[in-house]
């Protein structure tokens, strides 16, 4: 019996601690239905119109009091282009010098006859004054280096043609010239001598006879019957044939 007993009473003290459980525990609730998802659509509002492109509006302009239009700008006036001057073609080299041909002509000194006076007043060149006459051809100023005058030459003593030959290996083609300009030195003598022209041009003619220009007598220039030595000449060689040894 006492067996039976404490077996009863231990389901009652379980049955209490279940009861006893079940009380603390929370209650249970129970879960919200979830709502369906809503959708939203824009919609036009009436009282707003569809906007248009609006078109520009041209105005017109407006006249100014007293009826009188307003101006409308002038376009910019441009110059007009001017024409370019002709280019003036260089002219030949015989004619560059002042006096063309009439030039070299003059200063043929072949065609100058020597002064023999001079060598009988005083038999040098340093004499102060003789009895010979004044270069009367004289061009310049400003024809000769820095602008230094010119004088036509006169031989003391004409060279020959042996003389030149050796600076002429090849001959000159006849009519062909050289035209130099030297400095009038003592005895005579001539230096510093420049090439002014020749024919035909690049020949090498004017050089040939600027080397050839130590062998020069030429009589100096008289200003006032007075020597110039130091002095400017033009010396032109004309060859008719060609130079022989």
């Amino acid at each position: 019996m006492a067996a039976r007993a404490s077996f009863l009473l231990a389901i009652a003290a379980h049955v209490v601690v279940i009861l006893l459980l079940l009380r603390l525990a929370p209650t249970p609730t129970k879960p919200e239905p979830t709502p369906p998802p809503s959708s939203f659509r824009l919609l036009p509002d009436r009282e707003t119109k569809p906007e248009t492109p609006q078109r520009p509006v041209i105005e017109k302009a407006k006249k100014v009091a007293g009826g009188a239009s307003p101006r409308s700008p002038r376009p910019p006036s441009t110059a007009p282009a001017s024409d370019p001057r002709p280019v003036t073609p260089a002219p030949a080299f015989p004619k560059m010098l002042a006096g063309g041909m009439e030039l070299f002509d003059s200063a043929d000194i072949s065609k100058i006859p020597s002064h023999p006076g001079d060598r009988q007043a005083g038999g040098s060149d340093t004499d102060g004054a003789g009895a010979g006459k004044d270069s009367g051809s004289a061009y310049g100023p400003g024809e000769g280096p820095s602008g230094e005058r010119l004088y036509n030459a006169e031989w003391y003593t004409e060279p020959s043609h042996a003389e030149l030959a050796g600076y002429v290996p090849n001959g000159a083609p006849p009519g062909s010239w050289a035209l130099i300009a030297c400095r009038t030195a003592e005895n005579y003598r001539v230096e510093n001598c420049r090439s002014l022209g020749e024919s035909p041009v690049g020949s090498g003619l004017a050089r040939a006879m600027r080397q050839a220009a130590w062998q020069f007598r030429v009589l100096p220039p008289r200003v006032g019957g007075k020597k110039m030595i130091g002095a400017w000449v033009r010396i032109k060689i004309d060859f008719t044939s060609a130079p022989t040894k």
